[in-house]
């Protein structure tokens, strides 16, 4: 993940400093996204997704893995700040 970057943004996210609320912010539209590209592979939409061929079938499979990292890597970032902060201060 630490190669990956956002679509818009020239800095992967794991090299770059995101503020807590900005992170979430993004988790819940990275999950969002991927919630909605997979719900177009499976059940009433498979059919679509079986006619679109094995080429753009790869290609939507990749953009889900990509996003799925994405969420991986944010959600990582927010626990080590939510642990960081649940710690004394000595």
């Amino acid at each position: 993940m630490a190669d990956r970057i956002i679509a818009g943004q020239d800095t992967p996210v794991s090299r770059r400093a995101i503020a807590p609320s900005d992170a979430a912010e993004l988790l819940e539209k990275k999950s969002s996204q991927l919630q909605s590209l997979l719900k177009c592979c499976y059940g009433d939409c498979s059919q679509w997704f079986d006619a679109i061929g094995a080429v753009d079938r790869d290609h939507v499979m990749w953009i889900a893995s990509d996003l799925a990292d994405e969420v991986a890597e944010l959600s990582q970032q927010l626990l080590k700040r939510v642990n960081a902060a649940d710690l004394p201060k000595t």
